[in-house]
């Protein structure tokens, strides 16, 4: 099985130009999310990972740091467009595309390594992305957040087979009896959503050609084109106490990214 780790980087973002080359406790954002990739894909013989640009600043520093990197046009729409354009690029064409966000630096290790290996033990699967079981206090603060930024965090409904049937921007599902829930344990019923997706190759293909889906547009969530096309998407659980946390999204998250990865860094 021969997979593609992807991560497409754009240098022009409106709230944050230049981000993926930001020093992050003095390494680029992009560099920390590639070694990354690499981390998860130890132990497979035959995975790549590939930076996807439309920026020659990134694409030299890129080089210079001896990543492998690929340019992409101008003109895709979404990092699912991106990641297939450079996919189709490569000389060794790839069964598994695993789409890594390049601002997203903070992805726990354990979704990107449980993506991998659900591919591995699933043939079934035609699309993986990892959801996480939120404990009461973090089903909370995702209320609290979504009280300013109502679309912040993606919640999921999964059936008995840890497939998705559906995702929201609402939370996800409603509880008419909330508090004999909560004293049912320390976990809420809801799931949180990973931005991270692996697809086998000829799914990728078909999903980018596929138009914008009714709900999709909608809610703003490219995954429930899937559905909306009676594509089936795995999921995968990462723990509980796996902390998640956000992207980086503006010059205000630095800070934050900084003192997380040095907090990371005296554990291990």
């Amino acid at each position: 099985m021969k997979i593609a780790i992807i991560i497409p980087a754009r240098y022009g973002s409106t709230r944050f130009p230049g981000k993926p080359l930001v020093p992050i406790n003095g390494k680029a954002m992009i560099d920390h999310v590639y070694d990354l990739a690499v981390k998860a894909s130890k132990g497979y013989k035959d995975v790549q990972v590939i930076i996807a640009t439309d920026d020659e600043r990134i694409e030299a520093h890129a080089k210079s740091q001896g990543h492998d990197v690929l340019m992409t046009s101008d003109t895709c729409k979404t990092g699912s467009d991106r990641v297939l354009e450079a996919a189709v690029k490569l000389s060794d064409q790839p069964d598994i595309v695993i789409n890594l966000q390049g601002d997203a630096p903070l992805t726990p290790l354990s979704a990107l390594e449980k993506v991998i290996r659900e591919f591995s033990a699933n043939p079934e699967a035609r699309v993986v992305t990892p959801v996480q079981q939120l404990a009461w206090n973090d089903l909370d603060k995702l209320r609290r957040n979504k009280e300013t930024t109502p679309f912040s965090g993606t919640t999921a409904v999964i059936n008995k087979r840890n497939r998705a049937m559906w995702f929201s921007k609402n939370i996800m599902p409603a509880m008419r009896k909330e508090d004999s829930y909560r004293h049912g344990g320390e976990l809420s019923p809801v799931y949180q959503h990973l931005g991270l997706y692996g697809y086998r190759f000829d799914v990728l293909k078909k999903f980018v050609n596929l138009p914008e889906g009714k709900y999709e547009e909608i809610e703003g969530l490219e995954q429930l084109r899937f559905l909306e096309n009676d594509i089936d998407i795995q999921c995968v659980e990462i723990p509980h106490d796996d902390i998640v946390h956000s992207g980086v999204d503006s010059p205000e998250d630095i800070d934050r990214a900084e003192t997380i990865m040095r907090a990371k860094a005296r554990v291990a």
